[in-house]
């Protein structure tokens, strides 16, 4: 089950959501608009290694925008530092962005229980686009869970993006035993 806008807000008062800053204007009938934040990155080599420490470069996007070509992954970072602690949060894009062409999530558009940080946004785009920090760039919606959980995601010893930060984070699969 979807959490309506009442019942965000009443877990945002019981502190399972944490949504910094917090916007009513943002609130829509069950999800919450989340904004681009002022960091872009690209990855520094044009073929990434799935077993490597791939680096990135971040740069901050102007007042005037920055134009996203088609071809590159971007990671970009959301405004909106979140905490949930009793749902599953997903992060999707919102209509008016995909009408422009911009896939904010390549595949990692659901949450933990237990994340707790910016969300890393993994962009692309089907032609060139103008993008600005502060623009509306997706959705949060949050659902129920069932049962008890037991490894909450800012618990578990091997998180790999737990840091707090408010920069866009590369893929750290690198760490991971394969």
């Amino acid at each position: 089950m979807i959490l309506t806008d009442t019942q965000i807000l009443d877990e945002m008062a019981k502190g399972t959501i944490m949504i910094e800053p917090f916007r009513s204007e943002c609130m829509g009938t069950n999800s919450y608009d989340v904004h681009l934040g002022r960091y872009l990155a690209t990855y520094t080599n044009r073929v990434l290694d799935a077993k490597q420490h791939n680096k990135i470069e971040e740069f901050i996007i102007p007042d005037d925008g920055f134009v996203l070509q088609p071809g590159t992954l971007y990671l970009g970072v959301t405004e909106e530092y979140t905490e949930t602690h009793a749902h599953v949060p997903f992060l999707e894009g919102k209509s008016s962005t995909g009408r422009l062409g911009i896939d904010i999530h390549a595949t990692a558009g659901k949450g933990d229980v237990g994340f707790c940080n910016t969300w890393t946004l993994e962009i692309s785009c089907a032609q060139p686009v103008r993008i600005y920090p502060g623009m509306p760039i997706g959705q949060l919606i949050y659902f129920m869970i069932s049962g008890e959980i037991t490894n909450y995601y800012n618990k578990k010893r091997d998180a790999k993006y737990s840091t707090r930060t408010v920069k866009p984070v590369e893929s750290m699969m690198w760490k991971n035993k394969f």
